[in-house]
């Protein structure tokens, strides 16, 4: 069981991190901080560069204390918020992945939460600090607290689409 934990956090916490770490540089494949801002834009978040930043690094320490299994309940619960942001931003266009939909973030929050409930295993940091177990009082919050506040950023941070003047598009450009 140890091993498969080990696994799961390294690939896990290491994915999301550098989901990260392409948010906010050129690492990874990722476009600077400027195309993370963008990229933000374009999907209808407020907050421009603040909010790449913190998404960004949200996902970079998240990612790392996942892997490395430290304060895994509050690493899992980081994780969960930032993906289920990235969730509803591809909610439109349904659950499979080929269809540019929800189904991968989906699995990291799942997998986040079974980290969560399940602990990190013997090979961790929470274990050779002599945090393991977490309680069921901070675990169980976590899992509430971490989808809810992905939930909450969107609904602050996302602008509402620009009302149609009735021009088609086509027509505007003439």
């Amino acid at each position: 069981m140890n091993t498969g934990l080990l696994v799961l956090r390294l690939v896990v916490g290491l994915l999301i991190a550098g989901h990260g770490v392409q948010k906010v540089s050129f690492h990874l494949g990722g476009h600077g901080l400027a195309g993370g801002t963008e990229e933000f834009r374009h999907d209808g978040f407020r907050g421009g560069r603040l909010t790449a930043v913190v998404a960004g690094a949200s996902q970079i320490g998240a990612g790392l204390f996942l892997t490395a299994g430290l304060l895994t309940p509050l690493a899992a619960m980081a994780a969960m918020g930032v993906m289920t942001v990235a969730g509803t931003v591809k909610r439109v266009h349904g659950l499979w992945v080929q269809n540019d939909g929800y189904e991968y973030p989906l699995v990291l929050v799942a997998a986040c939460a079974a980290l969560a409930l399940t602990g990190p295993g013997r090979w961790s940091l929470d274990h050779a600090s002599g945090l393991t177990p977490w309680p069921v009082w901070i675990v169980l919050p976590a899992l509430v607290i971490g989808p809810t506040s992905g939930l909450l950023t969107r609904a602050v941070l996302h602008r509402a689409p620009a009302p149609s003047r009735g021009v088609p598009h086509a027509q505007a450009a003439d």
